[in-house]
């Protein structure tokens, strides 16, 4: 019960300590095994708002049974009504010549979704943060394949020696075929981790829904933890095939959703516990903050330093370099630079898309300086 009101109040509903006891206390004198009883135990006691129904209803089936509306009371279809305003005639007969057709519609819905790939998420209506989200659930994270050290028979490659014997020897001495062997495949390794402070709040949302489209398009080469004053590995909660459901039960895990940042200490903490033992290896590693480092900033300077040595590439994305005029001026951002290979936005659907693109992109990099890279980094 403890953990459905916290997930009832990360969906805005004000579940506090009285109304937890209060709803405890009746389920004393119901059956705590009964689904129903359960519900309105909940329902009666929890929700001081109507506008908390329609939330509690979503959190009690995704939290109790992984589904994202409450069995047996299924959400109405969305209908959605268009007026197309038709000029009339003195006469009263329309004027069929004038007559918008229809397709000028459905040009300008999907003029609409383009404009709203490009907005920032911070400053978007309930209704358009809906279509976003809608729109990063679609991406295609897929990472790029690197080379394994496994062979595999091949048509082509180094002389796979001991199958082309053991072909010989059935033919009876008599060389039919050469077989080969080359190296196999395998998708790379990613490891998001996803600011979740204060700062990072009108963000956090929609980048963890770009962690649930990694996983989802990733398989078992994906990771996610959240990073802010404790580190969080959210990997198992966003495996969950809806978006909203994986969303509450992340909401739920994070202890330190909107508390302060210390970069440092917690990039630490993730190489000491899993980047030193393989998980950082030849791996992309994301890290989605703005940089706003209340900790040692040489600290974080000296483990992603660290974690350079150790992944393949190390991407930063920073939602506040979209603003005009932007540079990365913070001491976190400072101290982290030199070690990033790529400094992109992801401030908006369109830049989680470009996002998606830098993690699958297999591209030749020529070798830069520290210098070059932080200008390459700062240019518009």
């Amino acid at each position: 019960m403890t953990g459905f009101a916290r997930t009832l109040r990360a969906a805005g509903v004000d579940a506090g300590p009285e109304r937890l006891q209060a709803m405890v206390t009746a389920l004393d004198h119901l059956n705590v095994l009964d689904p129903h009883d359960v519900y309105w135990a909940g329902r009666l006691t929890l929700c001081a708002d109507p506008g908390d129904l329609s939330r509690y209803d979503r959190c009690f089936a995704a939290y109790f049974s992984g589904q994202t509306a409450r069995p047996g009371r299924p959400a109405p279809p969305t209908v959605i009504i268009r007026h197309v305003a038709v000029p009339v005639s003195a006469s009263g007969d329309r004027d069929t010549e004038d007559e918008e057709p229809a397709d000028d519609v459905q040009t300008a819905t999907a003029s609409a979704v383009e404009v709203l790939r490009h907005r920032d998420v911070a400053g978007l209506s309930p209704a358009e943060r809906a279509e976003v989200n809608r729109l990063i659930a679609l991406l295609d994270a897929s990472t790029e394949l690197r080379r394994s050290r496994r062979l595999t028979p091949a048509s082509s490659g180094r002389l796979d020696q001991a199958r082309t014997i053991r072909t010989v020897l059935r033919r009876g001495g008599e060389i039919t075929r050469l077989h080969h062997r080359a190296h196999r495949r395998k998708p790379r390794r990613v490891v998001l981790l996803i600011d979740v402070s204060g700062s990072m709040s009108p963000y956090a949302d929609a980048l963890l829904r770009f962690g649930h489209a990694a996983l989802r398009s990733g398989t078992r080469t994906t990771e996610v933890f959240s990073v802010g004053t404790r580190l969080t590995r959210l990997t198992r909660e966003l495996r969950h095939r809806v978006p909203d459901a994986a969303m509450v039960a992340a909401s739920a895990a994070i202890p330190d959703w909107s508390g302060g940042t210390r970069l440092g200490e917690e990039l630490k903490e993730f190489l000491d516990r899993f980047g030193q033992r393989g998980m950082a290896r030849g791996a992309i590693v994301l890290i989605a903050s703005d940089g706003w480092e209340r900790g040692d900033a040489g600290l974080l300077g000296e483990q992603m330093a660290r974690l350079h040595r150790l992944a393949h590439r190390v991407v930063w994305a920073n939602p506040h370099k979209a603003r005009p005029g932007y540079e990365p001026l913070t001491g976190g951002m400072v101290a982290a630079l030199p070690h990033i290979d790529d400094f992109v936005a992801g401030h908006s659907a369109d830049a989680l898309a470009e996002l998606a693109e830098v993690i699958g992109a297999v591209r030749r990099r020529s070798p830069i300086t520290a210098a070059g890279r932080e200008e390459r980094n700062r240019g518009a």
